[in-house]
């Protein structure tokens, strides 16, 4: 039987971009996001490249918590079971601590905390009933040291790492529903025309494919790409702050 996975975020980026990985590899999908003209670009894109699966789209906006539930029950109606929701939604912001106007980080941690919550709590909901699945999460290489000027940013993702840790071990008896926390280091995007001044930059395609390798191998946790972040995530931590003040 053919599988199926559910991405937020999908409109573009790493979400579009694991769409497309997933696609080549003969799964059914559902692509949400809140740009619903640039996802059905993609439908359109992904439906002709690859005519044996099905490909639906479903327009989503993480930040109305209530909605969440029933849009992913619809794609189940329509898909029959889901066997991975990719939590990926999320957005950036810069702001200096001290301006004293949260708006910023109030929109950072609403779409990237309470959004994911939302996303993987109706998962669950869903796995749990037909009694198998896989939860994605998408947090960041900036969970295990906050960068500077992305104090909310950092903050978010460290929650929802935290977070899938918990929902992980709640699950950990019912061994037919997975969990995988995916911590992306600087991937290439066209939405982030800024990156390359960045150290260890990997295109968006290149990521994909690794995130797609661990989440079929059933991974828990991983770094992407590898190297160095999987040493830099036990280094960052202890480094000095001038070191990390020049980093970033």
């Amino acid at each position: 039987m053919t599988k199926s996975v559910v991405i937020t975020g999908a409109s573009s980026g790493i979400g579009a971009a694991l769409a497309r990985e997933f696609a080549s590899r003969g799964y059914n999908i559902a692509l949400c996001a809140r740009r619903v003209e640039k996802l059905e670009s993609l439908k359109q894109e992904l439906s002709e490249k690859n005519s044996h699966i099905q490909v639906i789209s479903a327009a989503l906006d993480v930040n109305e918590l209530g909605t969440v539930p029933a849009v992913l029950n619809d794609i189940k109606s329509s898909l029959g079971n889901i066997d991975i929701v990719v939590a990926n939604a999320g957005i950036t912001g810069i702001r200096k601590t001290g301006s004293g106007d949260l708006t910023i980080d109030k929109s950072i941690l609403q779409t990237n905390l309470f959004g994911a919550i939302a996303t993987i709590d109706a998962a669950v909901a869903i796995f749990r009933a037909q009694g198998f699945g896989h939860i994605v999460g998408m947090s960041s290489f900036s969970a295990f040291r906050g960068i500077p000027g992305s104090a909310a940013y950092s903050a978010s993702k460290a929650a929802v790492t935290n977070y899938l840790q918990a929902v992980g071990t709640e699950l950990y008896r019912k061994k037919d529903i997975k969990v995988t926390v995916i911590h992306p280091g600087f991937i290439r995007t066209e939405i982030d025309d800024n990156i390359d001044k960045f150290p260890f930059v990997i295109d968006a395609d290149k990521a994909a494919n690794t995130m797609v390798n661990a989440i079929e191998k059933g991974k828990t946790d991983i770094v992407v790409p590898s190297w160095p972040w999987a040493i830099l995530r036990k280094v960052m931590p202890k480094l000095p702050e001038s070191v990390i003040a020049k980093i970033f």
